[in-house]
């Protein structure tokens, strides 16, 4: 029987062959007149001084808690109430099977806000870079489980050329090989991709095996002032937060009161 990850790539791969067999590979750097532009750095962001060092995460659904918020759901005034309130990027899950979301919420989300923006996705083809660019992401997301280190190396530099940064996703201690120079942040994702189980000791664990010049990225599970004050005295400097805004009814208002929590200690 397929897990989780598994289901999802063999979608990912279809949608790319797919995508390939309609455009050129350079067609998307015509398409966006915006291509050129320059991208927001959310590596400087963590590295701030009194930064909340959160990255606030817009997502629709996950395969494993079903809907949060539906289609109609305006990304724009969303991601505006995080920048307000001190996130210092935002993530937005661009995968539509999977996570019921969409490019077009990255470009109208970048032409609202001022803060860099992830494009989370399952990344596989340089197609998908020059998409991301096009359609308005600052960083892309590439995950150790679906890449070989020799594929991560290749698509990170690809988006180099792009002005774009690399966020690497970890899961486990046999990923580290994947990290190399071109990766700016590493993330260790607390979320199993095979079994979307939480455990928040997998960020510490594997904190220590990261190289001290990569800026550490704790993701998923974090529910609590307390878990991000943990994870600052591992070394983290970024926490990336989704479920626990995205899943109530007010999501800007929740991501406010974190915020306030967090300062005060």
């Amino acid at each position: 029987m397929k897990n989780i990850l598994q289901t999802i790539v063999a979608a990912k791969k279809k949608e790319v062959e797919e995508k390939k067999s309609q455009f050129d590979l350079d067609w998307f750097k015509f398409f966006s007149i915006d291509f050129e532009r320059k991208c927001i750095s959310l590596k400087e962001n963590l590295l701030k001084e009194r930064s909340t060092g959160i990255i606030a995460e817009f997502k629709r659904r996950s395969p494993s808690k079903g809907w949060f918020k539906n289609t109609d759901c305006s990304a724009p005034e969303i991601v505006t109430g995080y920048e307000k309130f001190g996130a210092v990027g935002v993530s937005i899950l661009s995968d539509t099977e999977f996570f019921g979301g969409g490019l077009h919420d990255i470009t109208v989300c970048r032409a609202a806000c001022e803060i860099p923006i992830l494009q989370k996705d399952f990344i596989i083809d340089e197609i998908q870079l020059q998409e991301a660019k096009a359609y308005g992401a600052d960083v892309i997301l590439l995950i150790a489980a679906v890449l070989s280190p020799n594929r991560v190396e290749a698509l990170a530099l690809e988006a180099k050329k792009y002005g774009m940064e690399v966020l690497l996703e970890l899961h486990e201690a046999s990923e580290i090989d994947h990290i190399c120079d071109a990766i700016d942040m590493v993330g260790v994702n607390n979320r199993d991709l095979k079994t979307f189980t939480v455990d928040i000791n997998r960020s510490i664990a594997l904190s220590k095996k990261i190289p001290s010049d990569k800026i550490k990225v704790a993701e998923s599970g974090i529910d609590t002032v307390e878990t991000i004050r943990i994870f600052r005295e591992e070394g983290f400097k970024g926490f990336l937060i989704g479920e626990k805004f995205m899943k109530e009814d007010d999501p800007v208002g929740e991501f406010e009161t974190f915020v306030q929590q967090l300062k005060q200690g």
